[in-house]
């Protein structure tokens, strides 16, 4: 597979979404997802994403335990922050605290070191330099390797900068989301910092897979509570993806692919994680790194999907965002 470097950091072009192995969209499914992960090692993917609040632990001990015979060609990044409790989800990036969220993660993950240790959503009450200052001593202490930012303005990365070097930018990414293209994206190449897209097929949109008689429950599926998936927002945002399946069908390849394809020519510092707990969809995925899309389709995918053209917001009203985050 082909390398990427995400600030001082190789790692294969096409990383590896882990949280839908647990359950997010629908029932997850363990025994697939072991499959996947030792699957995406023979691909030659490097990077494979989780955090501490997916499947409320279990994801890392998944990925951790499947990961363990190939410590040595696998990077793991796993986050904290997030917290959901009684009262729904909420946001704890306190400094005294992240020593212990990260002790937690290594012992799931069954690891002596976090390769790429990400703050998953900054925190609107702690400065983010205290809460980078304290990730930083997790590095000094040979505990993390590197560290990120999730969903973070290009201030507030330059705030954190300045505190201790930044390996990568995790926010959401694809031809549905293009706030990070404003700001963020040069901001990370002016540092140096990698950008690590996720959701970068739209979670499942942008494969054509998803249809106007399609439902999501929202008590098991994230979907279920955003706006893109909901009426007459979803009907017309099936508009645009039939464009996608327009272009995929004329080059003889998926519509996931294309929107993957589109997204690696923004940077030669991106590096997606596409999410799956399937094989056959997994290698669809790796497979577009190695789709090269004429110049006149890229122009015209920027068209299709412009600024203001998707409809409804990414998120509803269940889960929090932080103050830094994109407010569409």
């Amino acid at each position: 597979m082909k390398k990427v470097k995400l600030g001082d950091l190789d790692v294969g072009i096409m990383g590896l979404g882990c949280m839908s192995m647990t359950d997010v969209y629908g029932t997850g499914d363990v025994a697939a997802g072991e499959a996947t992960l030792h699957r995406a090692i023979e691909l030659g993917v490097t990077l494979f994403d989780t955090a501490n609040v997916y499947g409320q632990g279990e994801n890392e001990r998944l990925v951790g335990r499947a990961l363990a015979a190939h410590r040595e060609k696998a990077s793991i990044s796993t986050k904290f922050g997030f917290v959901v409790g009684p009262k729904g989800p909420g946001l704890d990036g306190h400094p005294d605290r992240v020593a212990d969220r990260c002790e937690e993660s290594l012992a799931r993950l069954g690891t002596d070191h976090i390769d790429l240790y990400f703050l998953h959503r900054p925190d609107p009450k702690v400065p983010v330099e205290d809460s980078v200052g304290a990730m930083a001593r997790l590095v000094e202490a040979g505990k993390v390797r590197h560290l990120g930012l999730c969903e973070v303005s290009a201030e507030t990365l330059r705030k954190a900068y300045a505190v201790h070097p930044i390996t990568a930018v995790q926010s959401e990414y694809s031809l549905w989301t293009r706030d990070p293209e404003d700001e963020v994206l040069p901001a990370c190449r002016a540092l140096g910092v990698g950008f690590v897209p996720f959701s970068p097929i739209g979670r499942a949109m942008l494969t054509g897979a998803i249809t106007e008689t399609d439902s999501f429950d929202a008590g098991s599926d994230m979907r279920g509570t955003m706006p893109r998936f909901q009426g007459e927002n979803l009907q017309r945002n099936l508009k645009l993806v039939s464009e996608v399946t327009r272009i995929a069908d004329a080059l003889g390849i998926k519509p996931g692919q294309v929107a993957l394809a589109w997204l690696l020519t923004k940077g030669d510092f991106i590096a997606p994680i596409p999410g799956t707990k399937r094989c056959a969809y997994l290698e669809e995925n790796v497979a577009a790194a190695e789709v090269a899309l004429p110049e006149e389709i890229v122009a015209e995918l920027d068209d299709v999907f412009a600024p203001g053209k998707v409809s409804g917001a990414r998120y509803g009203q269940k889960w929090m965002e932080s103050e830094d985050t994109a407010k569409d």
